[in-house]
């Protein structure tokens, strides 16, 4: 594993390129689920349960996918330190 500026760079980069994906594609996600959503109570709390289970776990799997592949763009394009 390489720390050099171009890697945090590019890690930093995947991350808010994560981050500014997830608002837009979190609302689209949203608005399917709760179309088909359970009108009572009960079901209402837990569907939002399981929704906000479901946000952070599309959150955390797209700021990993993304900040790896923005570290790897970086080692690459700005070559190796040392």
């Amino acid at each position: 594993m390489d720390f050099s500026l171009p890697a945090w760079l590019g890690g930093l980069a995947g991350t808010i390129v994560a981050v500014a994906i997830y608002v837009p594609g979190i609302k689209i996600v949203e608005r399917h689920l709760r179309a088909g959503a359970a009108k009572t109570l009960e079901a209402r709390a837990a569907f939002e349960d399981k929704l906000s289970v479901q946000r952070r776990l599309i959150l955390g799997a797209d700021i990993a996918v993304l900040a790896v592949a923005g570290y790897w763009i970086g080692v690459a394009v700005g070559g190796r330190a040392g």
